[in-house]
């Protein structure tokens, strides 16, 4: 807490990836935390907050805002609202946006941090720009940890993808797929438009993102001479996603294994067939972006 209250960054560990954290009210901080990752300065970073009554100092909440952080507070969803009259955001981490992007995190220790800290803290996640997220702690400091003060090891994280973003500006817009599924956020507000206009008040929509140094080779049936291969279903594969065909499991392993693949220098990474229903949108979402075919 003393190292955020200083400016410093600490690497924190959330239920969907390991975040580089820093006060989201200090512009010094956040510009370091660009500086740590590499990050372009127009993509908004998203602010974590302790509760809902934090969340609505910072950002104007109507009543679709309110159901779903009622359904999915804290968890991994995040919100894109208007600003609140002299919200505690600063300008850089929402990019100059009149808008920003705040969720209540999950994990005991960065819930803990959140409380005893008693402001937003912006954590994008603890890898250089373009990389792959980590999910478990070394992979964290192996990125990052040479930029931080101080690092939590909360053990890997359980969901293991970033979370869901919802817009909600006008008509609600799912600016990035994620755990909790368009269905169960249609389920309570209605029809969910696509990006569109809004995709610039997302974090991790750049075309070319969670990119390992191979290149990715997607809908494989198998991996060519010298390359990696990122199975899922039945059969014996080092790098399985999972066996049983669970897209919980290939979510919470994806990133840890394009990490441990790449680390053998393939000529590529091949990964087989994922389906697109529920968790499966935002598995595919991150490895066409991974394979640069995004825009």
């Amino acid at each position: 807490m003393q190292a955020l209250r200083d400016g410093g960054l600490v690497i924190l560990p959330t239920e969907t990836v390991y975040g580089l954290a820093g006060n989201a009210a200090d512009p010094v901080a956040v510009a370091a935390i660009f500086e740590a990752k590499g990050r372009p300065r127009f993509n908004p970073l998203i602010s974590h907050v302790a509760d809902l009554a934090m969340a609505e100092t910072l950002a104007v909440f109507d009543d679709r805002a309110r159901k779903l952080a009622e359904a999915f507070w804290p968890g991994p969803l995040t919100l894109v609202l208007p600003i609140a009259p002299d919200t505690a955001v600063c300008d850089l981490a929402r990019a100059g946006l009149d808008t920003v992007a705040l969720r209540i995190p999950a994990h005991p220790l960065a819930r803990q941090l959140l409380v005893a800290f008693g402001g937003p803290v912006v954590a994008p996640s603890a890898n250089r720009s373009g990389r792959p997220s980590p999910t478990i702690y070394a992979d964290a400091m192996e990125e990052t940890g040479d930029k931080v003060r101080a690092a939590l090891d909360g053990g890997p994280c359980e969901i293991g993808l970033e979370s869901t973003v919802v817009a909600l500006l006008d008509a609600p817009r799912l600016l990035r797929p994620g755990s909790v599924t368009r269905a169960q956020i249609e389920a309570l507000i209605g029809p969910l438009a696509e990006a569109d206009a809004d995709a610039k008040r997302s974090p991790g929509r750049l075309a070319r993102h969670y990119s390992p140094r191979a290149p990715v080779r997607l809908e494989a049936m198998g991996a060519e001479p010298g390359e990696a291969y990122l199975a899922f279903g039945p059969g014996a594969h080092r790098w399985n996603l999972s066996p049983t065909g669970d897209l919980r499991e290939a979510a919470a392993r994806l990133f840890a294994y394009l990490r441990e693949a790449d680390r053998t220098d393939p000529s590529a990474i091949a990964v087989a067939p994922i389906p697109r229903e529920g968790l499966g949108e935002a598995i595919n979402d991150r490895l066409k972006r991974a394979a640069g075919f995004v825009g």
